[in-house]
């Protein structure tokens, strides 16, 4: 079976709240040739009319949009996630300017990798949680005294940013000595056997502090770029680990 490789980013709508930006994103996305739309626990359900309405020419993003119940869901298949924010979040994490990162999407997507850029909700933007699964940070340099863009302005600048990006950048025809880099899905997985084991082994002490650590454990493994044979590795050192405390 032939394996489709990645073309573009898909484009990740985090609870968004209303219709018509729903619609207004995908106008963008179509602007620069984008059409791979997931949508995230929108508030108003899905399909939406109103998002139908805007999106006028653009309705073929919409059609094809992967509806998801959460987060981890939407990024499964994502090999590589950035996450956009107008706010410092104090994360540990790369920070890329909209053109930087589109630039490294291009050169991570013509390896085989697959890319997932991420949009906060309207009122807030992304939470904490939501960004701590991203591998990266995108902020945008605008006005100190008024950072907020629109959700669908958000998209367009980094539509226009991934258009720009197109002709520098050809497929790569090899791959990693026999492996290929881990999806977020497995991320998750492991991300979750270490929580639990850890969980049971007490070490989120004190209580107060547990959720702010394993926040802080999630964005470590989102930080480290990991194959899969990494993550079987990881799998099965924790696994030992247990086996042999149970022995003893």
């Amino acid at each position: 079976m032939t394996i489709e490789l990645p073309t573009a980013p898909s484009f990740v709508l985090v609870r968004p709240q209303m219709g018509e930006n729903i619609g207004a994103a995908a106008r963008a996305m179509l602007n620069f040739g984008l059409d791979h739309m997931r949508v995230v626990a929108p508030r108003d359900g899905w399909p939406n009319p109103a998002a139908v309405a805007m999106a006028s020419g653009a309705g073929r993003v919409l059609d094809a949009a992967q509806l998801s119940p959460d987060l981890p869901h939407a990024l499964g298949d994502a090999n590589f996630v950035f996450a956009t924010t107008a706010r410092d979040r104090d994360m540990t994490k790369p920070v890329y300017t909209p053109e930087a990162a589109m630039q490294l999407a291009a050169e991570k997507i013509a390896a085989g990798a697959r890319v997932s850029v991420l949009f906060g909700p309207e009122r807030a933007g992304l939470e904490n949680d939501d960004i701590s699964r991203a591998n990266a940070i995108v902020s945008v340099p605008v006005n100190p005294e008024f950072p907020s863009l629109n959700l669908a302005q958000c998209v367009l600048l980094m539509g226009y940013e991934w258009m720009r990006q197109q002709e520098a950048h050809t497929p790569v025809l090899h791959s990693m000595a026999g492996t290929d880099w881990a999806d977020h899905a497995e991320i998750e997985h492991l991300a979750k056997h270490y929580e639990d084991r850890m969980e049971t082994a007490g070490f989120f002490f004190p209580g107060h502090k547990a959720a702010s650590m394993k926040t802080n454990l999630r964005n470590m493994w989102s930080r480290l770029p990991l194959t899969r044979a990494d993550v079987q590795m990881l799998h099965g050192t924790l696994r030992q680990m247990v086996r042999w405390k149970e022995r003893d």
